[in-house]
Formats: structure tokens, sequence, C-alpha cells
């Protein structure tokens, strides 16, 4: 019994990092697609909106590295 905690503790902690994961992909593609078709309709906006997303994608892709710091 007490050799079982330790292993569920540690695959709660990389179960959350793999969450974390994947809601940040699904983050950075959904932002990928937006920026895209926003400069499909005003490609005069380009460098405006490349600007946003980069940003956008930045703070998505630190949830990652908030949970890996926290579960590590």
């Amino acid at each position: 019994m007490y050799m079982l905690m330790p292993m569920l503790a540690e695959l709660a902690g990389n179960l959350h990092v793999g969450l974390a994961a994947l809601g940040a992909a699904i983050g950075v593609g959904f932002i990928g697609m937006k920026a895209a078709e926003a400069v499909g309709r005003n490609p005069g906006a380009a460098t405006k909106i490349l600007v946003q997303a980069i940003l956008a994608i930045a703070f998505a892709e630190a949830i990652v590295f908030y949970a890996i710091f926290l579960v590590k």
C-alpha cells in the first residue's frame, strides 16, 4: 500500500502535464488558424495580426511550463 501512493502521485502529475500540453497544442492550433484567416480577410494588417498571434502563442505555451515546474 505504501509503495502504491508515490506511484499514483507521479502518475497524476504526469497526467496534469500531459493535459496541459494537449490544451496548449490545441490553443496554438486555433490561434494559428484564426490568424491565417484574419490575414486572408485583411492582408494589410498582417504585421499587427502576426504580433498578436505570437504573443498569444507564447502565453498559451507558458501554461505548459507552469505545469511542468509545479509538478517537478
